[in-house]
């Protein structure tokens, strides 16, 4: 006993849960987006901190550097990293 109640249902349109062409790029484009800017935020945590630690590495880099300069010939001079 199968009836079709059309007339008691919703329309053809109204059931139609698929996006216009449109809508459905715009979707796909904030999408890509939004996965990009998370890609970028999960690299560094902390930028300020990575640039005092590039800041450190070049200062100890210009301090061996004076050393190795100022004592050629003296004996072996340790580094010590902290």
């Amino acid at each position: 006993m199968g009836a079709c109640f059309s007339c008691c249902g919703q329309s053809a349109e109204e059931t139609n849960l698929m996006p216009s062409p449109e809508e459905r790029r715009q979707q796909q484009l904030d999408a890509a987006e939004k996965r990009r800017q998370e890609n970028e935020q999960r690299g560094i945590k902390n930028p300020e901190s990575v640039r005092r630690q590039q800041q450190r590495a070049e200062e100890m880099q210009r301090r061996e550097e004076e050393a190795a300069r100022q004592g050629q010939g003296q004996a072996n001079l340790r580094v010590i990293h902290l």
